[in-house]
């Protein structure tokens, strides 16, 4: 008798460990499902806002300026 109870102890632990497990992989992979889902739709919901681009087209007759840096306190500028 001693035996048999002490068998379905074991095997009452043992279920409990598996029911636990499961639960910790299942929230795992729960929560690393939401977050890929919050990172895709993120991604995909910003939008592309537009810049304009201004350009000058530099002929070759037109004497080159000597490249200007200065630092602002925020970091260096290079105007060329």
């Amino acid at each position: 008798m001693h035996n048999l109870r002490m068998f379905g102890l074991v095997a009452l632990g043992l279920a409990g460990l598996m029911a636990t497990a499961f639960l910790t992989v299942s929230l795992a992979l729960l929560a690393g499902a939401v977050m890929t889902a919050t990172l895709v739709w993120r991604s995909l919901a910003m939008k592309a806002k537009p810049v304009p681009v201004y350009a000058r087209a530099r002929t070759s007759n037109q004497p080159r300026r000597e490249m200007r840096v200065w630092n602002d306190g925020r970091g260096t500028i290079i105007d060329l």
